[in-house]
């Protein structure tokens, strides 16, 4: 059974191009030009990945990938011009899980659609794992941060987690990368930033405890004791 896939773009040339772009790979494919019809057909169809436009008249993507977000664990990937850093910000807050920058080539964005398709297999029950003032718990997809609920998008949890595997290791750039992104994804260190950058906000509670440590031109060390800012 082919994988399904909704786009949702006001402008009609992308959506067409997507359509028959990811049509030619053998995904089940449907397009829509309004995000609120885009919602009522999400939660009707099911989809297996939502790629949605942030900027659209009405409701916004980041609106979308907040509505959607509250009802599934579908991976997003949203499209955005090169200009709109914060609107990006403000997707992944809202629980994107990836974002492509228009405009953008049709084969980095097929790696991008594998990759987070390639996440939804089952795999055995892995048990959870407690380190410092965390519990991560792979078969639940839940954290706990000093026995408080953390909510986290899913490729965030999946960036925790492999912290959580290697904790106190230094990790370079590309090793978490390749990790969680796949291996498309190897030289994006900006890409992993703003991700991190994420993670620390949601992570950092009242005691302003750092557990994600930058590690100068070498990648970032997860310490989940905490240690000072």
């Amino acid at each position: 059974m082919a994988e399904r896939i909704l786009v949702v773009d006001d402008e009609i040339q992308i959506t067409r191009v997507l359509r028959a772009s990811l049509s030619a790979q053998r995904y089940d494919v449907r397009t829509v030009n309004d995000p609120e019809e885009a919602l009522r057909l999400f939660e009707e169809w099911q989809p297996d990945l939502l790629i949605t436009d942030l900027m659209m008249p009405g409701m916004s993507g980041v609106e979308l990938c907040r509505a959607v977000r509250r009802k599934s664990h579908t991976p997003i990937l949203v499209l955005s011009v090169r200009d709109q850093e914060h609107v990006k910000v403000e997707a992944l807050d809202a629980g994107a899980d990836d974002y492509v920058t228009k405009p953008f080539s049709i084969q980095e964005l097929l790696a991008r659609v594998r990759a987070h398709l390639r996440r939804t297999p089952e795999r055995p029950a892995e048990s959870a794992i407690e380190a410092g003032d965390f519990v991560v718990d792979p078969s639940a997809h839940s954290v706990l941060l000093c026995g408080k609920p953390v909510h986290l998008t899913p490729r965030e949890f999946d960036l925790l987690l492999y912290f959580a595997r290697n904790a106190g290791k230094v990790l370079t750039h590309r090793a978490l990368l390749t990790a969680v992104w796949g291996a498309q994804a190897a030289q994006q260190s900006e890409y992993l930033r703003v991700f991190v950058g994420q993670l620390r906000r949601k992570l950092q509670g009242s005691e302003r405890k750092e557990y994600i440590q930058t590690e100068p031109w070498v990648g970032y060390r997860f310490v989940p004791e905490g240690g000072a800012e």
